[in-house]
């Protein structure tokens, strides 16, 4: 594989247009002990209780997304034990949400038998991951993943272990320029996004202690190798950009047969290791695997995978999926996010930091709501949804509050 090899096949699969339409979601939860919050989890209890949805014990761990019985979705364990969930492609936000609620039925129940709880942080609240959360999962894969963020200090092994997020996906786009054309589309969810990080922001505490964070999660990889964690340039063309950043992006696994040592030398880029052929001449396999564990703020699968945003308690994550959804999909709301956004639309730490208490911020995410608002009913979604927009606007967005508030209310910091 040449280095032109290499870039054209990312610049062929990072952005598969068409009229934009589906939507999907990727729902993580952090688990813990319904009655001892603060205890580890044994892998054991979860196996059990994903057991019950005829999950058996030796597919827990192997690192396969596993399917469940009712609506193509996928369960995958995360390699702190949490779980997640990623629905199959809906053709609207109505269907999305009617098949995902009851596959979580499905998985809380499992759960409960169990005696766990699927919880919507963030970022744990109590448990440090280095003093009691054990990496569940052993493949070579997460070896390589923690040794090579263990360079740079603990955070990556928070992300692994102690992360959970709303990821929403929607299609790229279409070819042609405009609203609904890919490179539009593109910079306006990057835009859009630090309001996104602070009006869902929910977790500002670890350890049971205020981090001075509002989305501690956002923190926590704002820290990562900037290599595989930042946006790519958005000055440039999407398929330009997205070729160049994942080309550029430093290796962390080199896969080996017969061994657990995945782990690549330091420093090295996925150009280079073309350019090198050392450890070993890459191949087209390398090059996808390569392309998943790059990690940035959205990331380009063919459809577009938004992942800046914390979990969610409860089934907020509905209202995540609504506003989004109807920023992206209704001109009339994107064009009035796009403008509403344009004074802090690169302020990512600021929206890590401070949410809507910043007042720039604020304004940008009051305006985003009502745009969301009231393009919902034009786009034909269901009242109950609208409601749960409405009513996440009135207590949050409106008070330029967040999720993260109601965490840190009665909150004594040590």
């Amino acid at each position: 594989m040449t280095e032109a090899d290499a870039e054209a096949h990312v610049r062929g699969i990072c952005f598969k247009t068409g009229p934009p339409g589906n939507v999907g979601v990727e729902l993580e939860w952090l688990v813990r002990d319904r009655d001892h919050p603060a205890a580890a989890v044994i892998p054991d209890r979860l196996a059990a209780a994903l057991a019950t949805l005829g999950i058996t014990d030796g597919d827990v761990y192997r690192g396969d997304a596993l399917k469940t019985a009712r609506n193509n979705a996928r369960i995958t364990i995360e390699p702190g034990g949490q779980l997640e969930l990623s629905s199959a492609p809906a053709q609207n936000l109505a269907e999305l949400i009617d098949a995902t609620c009851a596959d979580l039925t499905a998985l809380r129940a499992a759960a409960g038998r169990a005696g766990l709880e699927l919880c919507g942080y963030g970022l744990d609240p109590l448990r440090l991951p280095d003093l009691v959360l054990d990496r569940v999962l052993k493949l070579p894969r997460y070896q390589a993943m923690e040794q090579f963020f263990d360079r740079t200090g603990p955070w990556g092994r928070q992300m692994m272990r102690a992360t959970a997020s709303v990821q929403v996906c929607l299609d790229a786009g279409e070819e042609d320029g405009g609203a609904k054309g890919y490179q539009d589309r593109w910079r306006l969810l990057h835009a859009i996004g630090p309001v996104l990080v602070a009006a869902f922001a929910n977790s500002p505490l670890r350890a049971g202690q205020p981090t001075g964070w509002r989305s501690s999660r956002q923190q926590v990889w704002w820290h990562m190798d900037p290599s595989r964690t930042r946006s790519p340039e958005l000055d440039r063309d999407p398929r330009d950009a997205w070729t160049r950043y994942a080309m550029d992006a430093q290796v962390m696994c080199i896969r080996a047969e017969g061994t657990q040592d995945w782990v690549a030398p330091p420093g090295l880029t996925f150009r280079d290791w073309i350019r090198s052929g050392q450890p070993r001449p890459p191949s087209l396999a390398d090059l996808d695997y390569h392309l998943t564990t790059l990690f940035p703020p959205i990331r380009p699968h063919g459809h577009l995978e938004l992942r800046m945003i914390d979990a969610q308690p409860g089934d907020g994550w509905i209202v995540t999926a609504a506003v989004v959804t109807a920023l992206a999909e209704d001109p009339i709301a994107a064009s009035a996010a796009e403008l509403a956004v344009e004074p802090v639309k690169n302020r990512w730490v600021a929206a890590a930091r401070l949410g809507p208490a910043d007042p720039a911020i604020a304004r940008a995410s009051r305006a985003c709501f009502d745009a969301a608002r009231e393009a919902l009913p034009r786009l034909g979604v269901p009242e109950f949804i609208q409601n749960l927009v409405g009513d996440f606007t009135e207590r949050y967005v409106q008070r330029n509050r967040c999720p993260a508030d109601d965490q840190l209310e009665g909150i004594t910091p040590s």
